[in-house]
């Protein structure tokens, strides 16, 4: 069915992107909008599948298949999801229309961006040669898979939470791999520097060999021939590297470009509000180009995890259907296992200014926890090699649990934790429960859904 055949029914939904936003938001909208009009269009000529399995996919874990959002070649046309594939390049919200690369024109009354990210491609000479790759996409993988073979000289910089996921399944094939990151610790953008180094030290007990505080500056050729040649890798240090494979993961930037111009309002991505909508009516966004406002920190944020990315979609396509749905908030939750090592990060775990914080290590046997305080909240924690405490913290942080005297008493014993959390969450249901009751024989007020 081509863009032109779109039936006349009440409602056209087109959805930019066909990601984990894309489609929770495409299923979403047609189990809400029964007759209406829904176009999913995405920029890979692959089916829709999910970034996050790529790893998977690196190890050996899954085929390409694996990836896949949805297993059943014909899910959407039964859904009756048309399915387009090109790239957006411009959108008017003036004639309500997306105009596509090969020049198409494509009517909307309801529009979803859902366009994600893309790897962020770092300015080093020799980032364009053969055997230098990013792990973004599935063509990359296969690329990759070509090349990771036994014994192979992996150079991979970048040791955020992508970085280190593609660490691990390189390291699964069998590869000889050095990590360098350009901060001082692993997983900076989620981990202390304890933590990190805590966690860095489990690597390399696992074999691979890290440099932190380090940055490629220069790739190039150890032979007469560009092609299938080893590669040399210099780094910031004045260290050279060789490697059969060199691959990038360094971060992402959302894909927002073809909004310039649209009226639509950008910052660090798409701006919503709690209904995922933009400052055009009709006009939404979720997922990694979406930029959000996160009440517990007190800013706007781009979450760019596949739970949150669900969630917004969830939200925005309520919203298309007209169901009237809104954001609980930003979940800044990561939990992390590398290679056995189970880690996590929750709330503001960098802490805020003029709070407290306490931490305890066991460095012997890989266990670190910290917690950070405003006054007598919770508002941040790390930690490493450290679960029983996961569903507790989560709580106590996600519902800013007033802690009182509790407080104290974890900065001297954050042990404590599972004491504090039965008593001051027990205190603050009693208090709100008697504060929010309804006198007897009033109306109960109606309400939105909350996702």
């Amino acid at each position: 069915m081509s863009v032109a055949k779109l039936t006349a029914a009440r409602i056209r939904h087109v959805i930019l992107g066909n990601g984990t936003a894309g489609v929770i938001a495409a299923e979403t909208l047609r189990k809400n909008a029964p007759v209406d009009d829904i176009l999913l269009i995405g920029d890979e000529p692959e089916p829709p599948y999910s970034r996050s399995a790529l790893p998977n996919l690196l190890s050996g874990e899954i085929g390409e298949s694996g990836t896949w959002l949805r297993r059943d070649k014909d899910y959407f046309r039964r859904l009756q999801i048309q399915q387009v594939t090109g790239k957006a390049v411009h959108v008017s919200t003036r004639t309500r229309t997306v105009k596509m690369e090969d020049g198409r024109a494509i009517p909307f009354d309801k529009l979803l961006i859902a366009t994600g990210a893309s790897a962020r491609v770092p300015f080093i000479p020799g980032i364009d040669l053969p055997g230098v790759h990013n792990c973004w996409t599935l063509d990359d993988a296969r690329r990759i898979l070509q090349h990771a073979v036994p014994g192979a000289r992996v150079v991979l910089a970048g040791a955020g939470f992508i970085g280190c996921l593609v660490m691990e399944a390189l390291l699964r094939r069998g590869v000889r791999l050095t990590l360098v990151e350009k901060r001082d610790r692993l997983l900076p953008n989620m981990m202390s520097r304890p933590a990190g180094d805590m966690i860095q030290r489990w690597c390399e007990r696992k074999g691979v060999s890290v440099r932190t505080n380090a940055r490629i500056v220069g790739i190039g050729s150890s032979g007469m021939q560009d092609v299938g040649a080893p590669r040399i890798v210099r780094l910031s240090s004045g260290e050279q590297l060789q490697a059969d494979l060199v691959i990038h993961c360094i971060g992402a930037v959302p894909n927002i470009h073809f909004l310039r111009g649209s009226g639509i309002k950008c910052v660090q991505g798409v701006v919503v509000d709690a209904s995922m909508q933009t400052n055009v009516p009709g006009v939404y966004a979720a997922g990694d180009c979406a930029e959000t406002f996160d009440s517990v920190s007190g800013r706007s944020v781009i979450s760019g995890v596949q739970p949150n990315a669900a969630d917004q979609a969830y939200c925005a396509a309520l919203n298309m259907a007209d169901k009237h749905a809104v954001q609980r908030g930003v979940r800044q939750i990561d939990v992390f296992d590398t290679m056995g090592l189970i880690s996590s990060s929750f709330g503001q775990w960098q802490g805020v200014r003029g709070g407290q914080w306490v931490e305890m290590a066991d460095e012997e046997n890989f266990r670190y926890l910290r917690l950070e305080f405003s006054r007598d909240i919770l508002v941040g924690c790390n930690a490493v090699g450290i679960t029983e405490y996961s569903t507790v913290l989560r709580s106590l942080i996600q519902h800013q649990v007033r802690l009182g005297e509790w407080k104290d008493r974890l900065l001297e014993n954050p042990g404590l934790l599972k004491q504090a959390y039965a008593e001051c969450v027990q205190q603050q249901f009693v208090e709100h429960a008697s504060a929010f009751r309804p006198p007897p024989g009033s109306r109960p007020e109606p309400v939105h859904q909350a996702v």
